[in-house]
């Protein structure tokens, strides 16, 4: 647990590093660099949930007796607990940073959807409702909810395919007759 519990802050702190570079840059107060910032975010937020999964399935797996079983199930089950904790930290820092760090960046990302919208040619009717639901969407309460339910998922399904490669069966041992 105690191994989990560290890279899934490690993964948490690591994301909110990017998001912080991100926003220093100037990545999160231009509409014209939001699609860059999102690349940027999430290219290196893969790849740090990647890293980590990894380092903190390895470590796992070394804390466990050479004797014993570290499956799959074994090795899902720690990328899992990993993830739980990345998601869990993350959704409070999203939180933090909507409400507190950049409450603008709301605005931005809603005024970013509109002209999406509007180049699609919805209505002006249609447009009021989708920015106003837009706005409640990527407010700090519900932005920090599905910050958590992404990084989970994403968490989870990159662990399914790095216990694989991390998981190592217990040595055979002789049976007694």
């Amino acid at each position: 647990m105690k191994t989990c519990s560290l890279y899934g802050f490690i993964s948490a702190l690591a994301g909110a590093f990017v998001t912080l570079i991100l926003y220093f840059l100037g990545f999160h107060s231009d509409a014209s660099k939001l699609q860059a910032a999102g690349w940027i975010g999430g290219l290196l937020g893969f790849a740090v949930t990647v890293a980590c999964l990894v380092l903190g399935m390895k470590a796992r797996r070394e804390e466990t007796p050479k004797e014993a079983d570290f499956g799959y199930g074994k090795a899902v089950g720690a990328g899992t607990l990993i993830s739980l904790i990345a998601s869990f930290l993350s959704s409070v820092f999203a939180y933090v940073y909507y409400a507190f760090i950049n409450p603008a960046f709301t605005d931005l990302m809603v005024q970013n959807q509109m002209a999406k919208m509007e180049a699609r040619g919805m209505s002006g009717d249609q447009l009021e409702k989708a920015e106003s639901f837009t706005k409640w969407m990527m407010s700090a309460g519900p932005a920090s909810v599905m910050a958590f339910f992404y990084i989970f998922i994403l968490g989870v399904l990159i662990a399914l395919v790095v216990a694989a490669f991390m998981k190592r069966p217990a040595p055979n041992t002789p049976t007694v007759v």
